[in-house]
């Protein structure tokens, strides 16, 4: 079933994030993740938003999530990630 991952950021350090930014993509392109969206600007339709940036991407299901999120390649980027941005990271299950 597939997954849904949804990040909220708010930046502490920019060049730490910029860093891990830097890095994602040659990490992330070695799973079966897509990401989906990666907005500094996203429209609040409702409600008060007090982050820097959201962040979507999906995988095919949780296990293939995992592997990425607890990959070596991944937790050594994560340190700049970590550093850089507080945020709020949340698992979604997509409908079967």
């Amino acid at each position: 079933m597939t997954v849904y991952v949804i990040v909220q950021l708010k930046m502490t350090d920019r060049a730490a994030y910029d860093r891990y930014q830097a890095r994602f993509f040659d990490v992330f392109k070695k799973f079966s993740g897509r990401l989906l969206s990666a907005d500094e600007n996203p429209a609040v339709v409702e409600g008060v938003w007090a982050c820097d940036k959201l962040v979507l991407m999906s995988f095919p299901d949780q296990t293939a999530f995992s592997a990425w999120a607890n990959s070596p390649d991944y937790l050594e980027i994560s340190r700049d990630r970590k550093a850089g941005a507080t945020a709020v990271v949340l698992l979604a299950k997509g409908f079967g």
